[in-house]
Formats: C-alpha cells, structure tokens, sequence
C-alpha cells in the first residue's frame, strides 16, 4: 500500500481532504431557516393581527342583543349601568325558573324581557306577565304579541322624524321623544276588553312606537324597536328617558333573556313528527291519480288480443301501411327512399351489375345503356328532393320512366342483331 502511494505521487490523506473541501447537497439549519423566514415572518404577522383585531373588536361583539353585560352596539351594559348607579338592583337571569326565583325574591320589581331568538312558548310567556306587577317587553314577536297583547299588532316601520309622545303614560312624556324609524304597534280600531291600552309616539299611518297595556293591576309596556335600549341608540333622543323610567321603576330589575334552557326537552322525535303535515295527503293524491291514469290508459289502449306468432304479412299490406304512414307524417323523402332504393337494386340487375355493385357503377351504367346524361340519372336516384306531393308523383313517374328505358335498352342490346355475335353482354348468346 505505501509502494503504491509513494508511486501515485498522492498523499494518503489527500483523497479526505478533498471529500472535506467538496460542498455539502445537504441542506444544513441555517439554509433551512433562510429558505422557510419568508413564510415564518408571515405566518407570525397573520397571528399578531388576528389578535390585535380580536382585542379591539372583541368587546363590541361578544354578548347577546340587549344583554347587560355585552357592550357591543346591540347590548344593553350602557342601560343596566346607569340603572346600577341610581340605586336599581339589576339582576340578569337566563330561564324562566331564575326569573320565577328572582321575583319570588323581591317584594316589587320590574321584569325587562326580550326573546330575539324565541326561545319562550306560549305557556312560558303567559306565565311571565303574572310574575310582576309591571313587565316591559322590547321588540316582542308575534307569539308574544298572542300571549301577552292579543288586542295588539305589528304596525310596520315608524316615520323617519321624530314624533312626539303625545300620551299620557308618564315615562313616555318625560322622554319627549324617540329614535325614528323604527319597528311600530297597532292598536285595532274600535277594539274593546277588559284591559287598557295606551298608544304613544304615533307615526302618520296610525302605529304607535309604545303600547302600554294595563289588566288586573298588571302592566305590560311594549316597545316596538329594541334598538331603545341599545348602546348605540340609548343616548339619542329620548330613548334613555324612556329606558329608564320604564325600566327603573321599582328598585329591582329582573333583566330576563331567554335562552336554551327555556326549551322544553323532548325525546328524538319520530318518523311522523319530523314528516311535514303537507306530505301525506299529497302521497295521497299522488296514488290517486296514478290509479285514474292507469284506468284511463288501459281502457283506452282495449283488452289485450291473444296472438300467435310469428304472423305473415302479406306484402301490399306492409306497403300499403307503410305508405299511410308516410303520408300521415309528411315524410314525402323518406317515401322516396324507399322506391329509389328498390329501383336502383332493379336497375343494377338490369345492366348486369349485381346488388352489391356501388351507385357511381349504376348511374354510369344506365347512362350508358339509355343514353340519358349521367347527372340526370343521378339526380333523379339521389340528388333532387320532393317539396309536395307533385314532386314526389312525378319523382315516382321518373324513377318509373328510368326502369321501363333501362329494360327497354337492354333488351335490344341482348337481340340487336347488329351487335357482334360471338357473346352477348354478361354472357347471353343472341337468339
């Protein structure tokens, strides 16, 4: 090994330090890294901003509608704070039971309630305006118009100035005023009862923003527009005038939105419970008409006739029927096919070509036998077309014309005297 070395010229070492000095195709961290910052720098911006928007934003949207404790615009912290100020004990519950449980509590206190999403049945909302004395209720649906008003509708959308409270509830004149355009009440004309009802902040098509309704010492306020109560619209006008005196008129306030737990629970609900009403008596009606179509079809189609089979049809009686069928449908070309393809096998056993034998081989064929021009004799197997009836008869007439010259023409070619007698065309001998 040393001999070989010293021969080479080469340093036993010399080959490592060339495979030290070669570049590494490994990529190492460093490289790694530079190539991935990119992506890290950017993933780590998305990451602050998501962030950053969610501290900002995170406050104004967290919380229900009308919630006390949700300062976004739709939430109600800015009411129930100034209520907590003046003295007024807010007590927010989330069912039913908490808010039978908060009245049972407090000798005299006011209910604020407010089911955007519907939570509370009939039953629920029947109860809730026996609870207290004085309940008031924003934007209440129809269910809760059926339960707690049934004298009261929906009157569409207010005026778009403010009005005047022009009533004689009194939290209604200190408030002067409301927000415009928003969601009215109706009082029917002429609706007569036991209870009172009080429309105030009238719109010009007779609606009312607030309807106070007073029966067996108990007082349900209805506000048409929950956005009264809301952050972004308790300062203006007289929203907070309002607000506040209906909400704050006893010393506790039971501040019930319902939720979840309202819902009565029920087991899985069956097949026919979850099948809407309408789709029975359509299945119905469905069958019934299947049935009247099939006895319609059948009577009309007959009794079926025994037949045995296979059944010779004569001849005339296909193309008799075949013809019916075409003048029945106008198919005039498609008739004329068919007398075109029989003439022309004709004409091609004729000169002697054979059935197999193709349309250029006839054409010139039977030019050549009748001495008629070869475009005519192709325009009357192929080219023209019949636009009536007297097209298609005299179309008919020429196909017709054409055979009796081709037969006529090869006849007297086969006894022409005159021609060679040696062999006639096709292998017939003259007589």
């Amino acid at each position: 090994m040393r001999r070989l070395t010293e021969a080479s010229g080469t340093h036993p070492l010399s080959s490592g330090d060339a495979s030290r000095n070669a570049p590494s195709i490994t990529p190492t961290l460093r490289t790694s890294v530079r190539r991935s910052l990119f992506w890290v720098v950017a993933g780590v911006g998305v990451l602050i901003v998501a962030l950053v928007s969610a501290a900002v934003l995170g406050g104004q949207s967290a919380g229900r509608p009308l919630a006390s404790d949700s300062a976004a615009p739709t939430g109600g912290q800015a009411l129930a704070e100034v209520l907590r100020q003046q003295g007024v004990t807010v007590v927010p519950v989330d069912s039913l039971t908490e808010a039978r449980a908060a009245l049972s509590a407090a000798d005299d206190a006011t209910v604020f309630f407010s089911d955007a999403d519907g939570f509370l049945d009939a039953q629920g909302l029947t109860e809730l305006a026996t609870l207290a004395p004085r309940t008031v209720v924003a934007a209440p649906d129809f269910l809760a118009l059926q339960s707690l008003a049934p004298e009261v509708g929906f009157g569409g959308v207010g005026n778009k100035s403010p009005v005047p409270a022009d009533c004689t509830l009194p939290a209604a004149l200190r408030a002067g005023s409301l927000s415009p355009d928003g969601d009215t009440l109706r009082i029917p004309a002429g609706s007569a009862g036991s209870a009172t009802l009080t429309g105030c902040f009238p719109s010009d098509d007779g609606a009312y923003s607030v309807v106070d309704r007073v029966e067996g010492g108990r007082d349900v306020t209805l506000v048409g527009d929950a956005a009264v109560f809301s952050n972004d619209q308790i300062a203006t006008y007289g929203n907070a005038a309002l607000a506040l005196n209906l909400v704050g008129a006893s010393d506790t306030v039971v501040w019930y939105l319902p939720t979840l737990a309202d819902v009565a629970r029920t087991g899985v609900p069956s097949m026919g419970e979850l099948t809407p009403g309408w789709l029975t008596p359509t299945l119905l009606l469905l069958g019934l008409v299947f049935a009247a179509a099939a006895i319609w079809r059948g009577r009309r189609f007959g009794p079926l006739v025994a037949e045995n089979l296979p059944v010779t049809v004569k001849a005339s009686e296909t193309m008799e029927g075949r013809a019916r069928l075409y003048a029945r449908g106008n198919t005039r070309l498609r008739a004329l096919d068919a007398l075109r393809i029989g003439a022309t096998q004709r004409l091609a056993v004729m000169v002697g070509l054979g059935r197999g034998a193709g349309l250029s081989e006839i054409v010139l064929a039977v030019a050549a036998r009748t001495g008629v021009p070869s475009d005519q004799v192709r325009a009357v197997l192929v080219q023209e077309q019949p636009v009536g009836d007297s097209d298609l008869m005299r179309l008919s007439a020429r196909l017709e014309q054409l055979e009796r010259d081709t037969r006529a023409a090869t006849h007297t070619v086969v006894r022409n005297p005159s021609t060679p007698n040696d062999t006639a065309p096709h292998g017939r001998m003259d007589s």
